[in-house]
């Protein structure tokens, strides 16, 4: 039982890791007029469960705060995955 846990938290770091990653190479190019990670991308790192990296970085970087509907779409993915963690918790009553 404790290694699917090890191991779904190390995916878990990781996919926040790299969902970090991409918001701060796309508001360094956003600033330098680079080539841009498109923001279906970024919302589908948060989907793949990289949403708390998505919130923080977000906040350290001030990137992509003010943009709708960018931020409705990450909330909203935010409330899916709760309600997920939620269900399974209770069905499996951790």
């Amino acid at each position: 039982m404790l290694l699917p846990i090890l191991a779904a938290s190390v995916l878990f770091v990781i996919v926040n890791v790299v969902t970090v990653a991409a918001f701060a190479i796309d508001k360094r190019r956003s600033s330098t007029g680079g080539w841009r990670i498109p923001e279906a991308r970024l919302l589908w790192f948060a989907a793949l469960g990289g949403s708390p990296g998505a919130f923080w970085a977000r906040g350290r970087y001030r990137h992509k705060t003010r943009k709708q509907p960018f931020v409705g779409r990450l909330q909203l993915i935010a409330m899916v995955q709760v309600g997920v963690v939620a269900g399974l918790a209770i069905a499996f009553a951790i």
